[in-house]
């Protein structure tokens, strides 16, 4: 059973959004602390494979969306449970559960 669910999602900044929880918690999400959080399979064999060691000189190539400033372009329910988060770098496969949520999210004062 799920303790808390969101009442009211804003975005605060174009990288940002606030999230306020049944309880009356408000937290804020830095989307770029979402994506690299992301619990999806590619991103979590992308963080196995990181811990690697790397070829001296060996950088990536930046797609153009992935030299922009990273934003959230939408948020879909999965159920009752969990979120799809699409970024704006095109990711859109971390499903993030509303317990995975809070444990992401920094306080906010309830204004």
């Amino acid at each position: 059973m799920i303790a808390y669910q969101p009442t009211a999602i804003d975005r605060s900044a174009a990288n940002a959004l606030d999230i306020t929880w049944s309880d009356g918690l408000r937290l804020r999400y830095d989307a770029a602390k979402l994506r690299s959080a992301c619990p999806c399979a590619t991103c979590r064999e992308k963080k196995s494979a990181s811990d690697k060691p790397k070829k001296p000189m060996s950088l990536p190539v930046l797609s153009l969306a992935e030299a922009q400033p990273l934003g959230v372009s939408s948020m879909q329910p999965i159920g009752n449970y969990a979120y799809n988060i699409v970024f704006s770098d095109g990711h859109d496969s971390g499903i993030f559960t509303f317990e995975f949520l809070r444990e992401l999210g920094s306080p906010q004062n309830n204004d």
